[in-house]
């Protein structure tokens, strides 16, 4: 029987490798993987899926373990054991609006891909404010007058700064995180305690 992890594809996916690799297990299997969704390697079977999903596979039980961004847990709350967080996938949730706007005095507009935490910063402000949920380049948002400000992730800034806009708060710091399936860490913690601790250590399983 091997671990299962769910892996989210795309940014997460590359600097996963890079610590896995550097943990010393051989990652050949997934470099080479083309457009396979699910992979076996020597100690692990591998799925490939998108944020929300990984958390949505890990919680009911598809998967034992899931490499995540700090985001989807904030934003989705699933029911997965929050392990630890990781050394890679280190960006902000960030308030940001177009340079030199002054906050209108009406209801103000927020466009956001996470409505919930959006929701929830404002709420512990103690303010209302209409949320427009987008799916695509939230930084459009303000720009073509939908909203006041975004909320979104922000890693180097390079895309905020290129369409004019600037954070305004920091609302928070956010990592890669290693989840767990609730029943998996109690069935298979002979098979699970190895991988974890060697995630959390930065040691190589043997």
């Amino acid at each position: 029987m091997k671990p299962v992890i769910a892996l989210t594809k795309g940014r997460l996916e590359k600097q996963f490798l890079e610590f896995f690799r550097s943990l010393g297990y051989n990652d050949q299997a997934l470099i080479d993987k083309g457009r396979k969704l699910r992979v076996d390697t020597d100690d692990f079977q591998f799925v490939f899926a998108k944020g929300p999903d990984v958390a949505t596979y890990v919680e009911h039980g598809i998967a034992d373990l899931g490499i995540v961004g700090e985001d989807i847990l904030l934003e989705f709350q699933p029911d997965v054991f929050d392990l630890l967080p990781l050394p890679f996938g280190k960006c902000r949730v960030a308030l940001a609006t177009e340079e030199g706007t002054q906050w209108p005095a009406r209801k103000r507009r927020i466009a956001s891909k996470y409505p919930n935490i959006t929701k929830e910063y404002f709420r512990k402000k103690g303010e209302s404010v209409d949320i427009f949920k987008l799916e695509g380049s939230v930084e459009l948002a303000p720009i073509l007058g939908l909203a006041d400000a975004i909320v979104d992730i922000v890693e180097t800034g390079t895309t905020l700064e290129e369409n004019g806009l600037v954070i305004k708060e920091e609302i928070h710091q956010i990592s890669a995180r290693c989840i767990a399936n609730r029943s998996s860490l109690k069935i298979k913690r002979a098979l699970l305690n190895p991988v974890i601790q060697s995630f959390q250590k930065g040691e190589t399983v043997s």
